[in-house]
């Protein structure tokens, strides 16, 4: 294993231990601790799926399908790769129901930490430091999908039973790598949204106060509230703490986007634009003097490989980051073809086998990243009519009343049947048959996306 040395805040910096600045550039691990739906292929949440493909395969073969996944999705030749693009850092997304289960609340399971604790490891025999990132909390931190949230309510800031839950598993993860230089810090909460953005100080406040007292050394990633951008709700920053950013770019991540520099959703971006957005951003950050990582980031290609002006996106934000000193974590590494550096092939047994259900999600516009609503929009013209003409002051937290809609009826009212729709292309197969469809996220198994990890290449062993 190459040794890391331990990281810490420095004032604006962070830096190891011999006081030299260390600036953390990655990526995202999305899609494999916590999936996706539009990482993996599958429509709604992960518990949904995972249920109904329970039911569908069978314990034996369903078991064998998640144990092949979790062990290939990642493994040495896959650090090998980012380590040979200059990255530094991985972001690791966990959801909280590997390390504990519902029926059992605040039961440490030892089989999650297995996993995490081989992913580590690779990464550090590579020379990259692991950020720990907890997804999904219990009661869901925020109101869509990537926190497994089968609902529009994140019922983690309602219930004091599940903030207690995420304390004590936080307790449990400090104390296994209270002594691990090699993890650069935990990220406790991904992208909270607190409605009343009056909980979250005081909960990020005893968050440190419980993990300080078993572990004194890591750093804390602290996510603003409203998805990483607000944080109106911080005063003074806690000790040993980074304060994140997500800062994904409109032209980059908008369905309709089509040029870069150019007009989306009506207006023009251009670099300038996109500075502008990140400064604002990370406005607390520069106030307070701490460090800036910015958490997430990143186009999608939704048309396969990236257009130029994608890419250029993507390479005035790197430049804008190196410009101003920022760390940061691009989102994500692997998936099926939307956003990620390497990706399962089109002709691979798994995405046979689902190509149909692909074809309804986009149909019907199901995933909120990458999604359209071109397909719908006869069922969504009258209900936002209706919303206009009855309620049009209506301005639901925490992106309004057409995000409101499309939560209800394209995540939510037409996911949930296309789950039953996805587990039933799996009914009845063999053990072997499910490890070998699982095998398709295998590193020798995936496409990697050239210009994009070129670009990276480019900017972090070349020009960067």
């Amino acid at each position: 294993m190459t040794a890391l040395p331990w990281l810490r805040v420095d004032g604006s910096r962070i830096v190891d231990e011999t006081g030299a600045p260390v600036v953390l550039t990655g990526v995202g691990l999305g899609g494999w601790m916590n999936m996706e739906n539009f990482i993996t292929g599958h429509p709604g949440p992960e518990q949904l799926v995972r249920a109904a493909l329970r039911d569908t395969m069978g314990r034996e073969s369903y078991e064998a399908f998640f144990d092949e996944f979790l062990h290939g999705f990642f493994g040495p030749d896959d650090a090998a790769h980012l380590a040979s693009l200059g990255v530094n850092s991985v972001r690791i997304p966990v959801n909280y129901r590997h390390f504990e289960d519902d029926d059992r609340p605040s039961e440490i399971q030892e089989s999650g930490f297995a996993h995490l604790d081989r992913v580590i490891d690779v990464l550090a025999d590579h020379g990259i430091w692991s950020i720990i990132d907890l997804h999904a909390l219990p009661g869901c931190q925020n109101q869509h999908w990537h926190s497994d949230n089968p609902t529009h309510v994140a019922a983690f800031w309602q219930h004091r039973h599940f903030q207690d839950r995420a304390v004590a598993l936080w307790e449990a993860i400090a104390d296994r790598y209270r002594d691990r230089p090699e993890v650069a810090g935990y990220n406790p909460v991904n992208e909270p949204a607190d409605p009343s953005n009056e909980r979250i100080g005081p909960f990020y406040q005893r968050l440190e106060r419980a993990v300080r007292a078993v572990d004194a050394r890591h750093v804390l990633f602290l996510d603003g509230n409203r998805y990483a951008t607000d944080f109106s709700a911080f005063t003074e920053p806690l000790p040993n703490s980074i304060y994140t950013t997500h800062d994904y770019a409109l032209p980059g991540i908008a369905a309709e986007a089509t040029c870069y520099p150019g007009t989306t959703r009506g207006e023009h971006f251009d670099r300038d634009v996109l500075e502008k957005t990140f400064l604002r951003r990370t406005e607390f950050m520069r106030r307070t003097g701490t460090p800036i990582w910015i958490g997430e980031f990143g186009p999608l290609y939704p048309h396969g490989e990236p257009e130029p002006w994608r890419l250029q996106v993507l390479a005035d934000q790197l430049e804008i980051y190196q410009e101003h000193g920022a760390s940061w974590s691009l989102w994500t590494y692997k998936d099926i073809g939307l956003q990620g550096l390497v990706h399962a092939r089109q002709d691979s047994p798994y995405l046979t086998r689902i190509a149909d259900v692909l074809a309804a999600k986009r149909r019907l516009g199901v995933d909120s990243w990458g999604g359209t609503d071109a397909g719908v929009r006869d069922v969504l013209d009258p209900v936002d009519a209706v919303f206009d003409r009855e309620f049009p002051d209506f301005q639901p937290y925490p992106w309004g009343k057409r995000k409101f809609t499309d939560v209800l009826v394209r995540h939510i009212l037409l996911a949930e049947p296309l789950v039953g729709r996805f587990a039933e292309r799996f009914t009845g197969i063999t053990s072997a048959e499910a490890r070998e469809l699982a095998r398709c996220f295998r590193h020798d198994q995936c496409a990697e996306r050239t210009p994009l990890t070129s670009l990276l290449r480019h900017h972090l062993r070349g020009a960067g």
